[in-house]
């Protein structure tokens, strides 16, 4: 499923599978790096486009989308990642994130370069992130999936995509909210 073309429903796919002793995760690439996000956090999949920028924000923030009328900001995977504006191509997707924030549900979208697939990952192929240098914040990773002959980086969506951490961007260190 590597490049699968957006709108196709990958975490719907992969609910009929399950185990008790690991968990699914979205895999993705992000440049030449293949992430995973826990699927418990992915609400859909949807084709690049239709962002609306937004003046004075940072550029990890692409700006924002119209989700059957909710308003929903889209931040830049790569840029958050590794400081660097991420390429568009017809694989790259908005994956729309659920966050709970002050004990509401928040959405957020990530632009990433193409979904590969939903694996399962049992818990005992999990390590803790290695010592050397994943060049992201390490606090960014939850460990690192064994999965098949290669490796998964798996996100931790609750401090990559940390609410009050992203809102801090306005003058002299205030926040400003970004609308979730």
């Amino acid at each position: 499923m590597d490049g699968a073309k957006p709108g196709t429903d990958p975490v719907a796919s992969a609910s009929a599978g399950g185990g008790e002793e690991g968990a699914q995760y979205l895999t993705f690439k992000l440049g030449s790096e293949v992430y995973g996000i826990n699927v418990e956090h992915v609400r859909e999949v949807n084709e690049y486009g239709n962002l609306y920028p937004l003046p004075r924000v940072p550029e990890y923030i692409r700006g924002i989308i119209n989700l059957r009328g909710e308003v929903v900001p889209v931040i830049d995977l790569s840029y958050r990642l590794y400081g660097k504006k991420g390429d568009v191509s017809k694989f790259t997707c908005i994956v729309i994130i659920a966050l709970i924030h002050e004990g509401d549900e928040a959405l957020l979208g990530i632009v990433i370069d193409a979904v590969k697939e939903v694996v399962e990952i049992k818990v005992d192929s999990i390590v803790s992130t290695p010592d050397f240098s994943l060049n992201i914040r390490e606090d960014f990773v939850s460990g690192v999936g064994k999965v098949r002959d290669g490796f998964i980086v798996l996100l931790n969506v609750d401090t990559m995509l940390n609410i009050v951490e992203l809102s801090k961007f306005g003058n002299d260190g205030d926040s400003v909210q970004i609308a979730v």
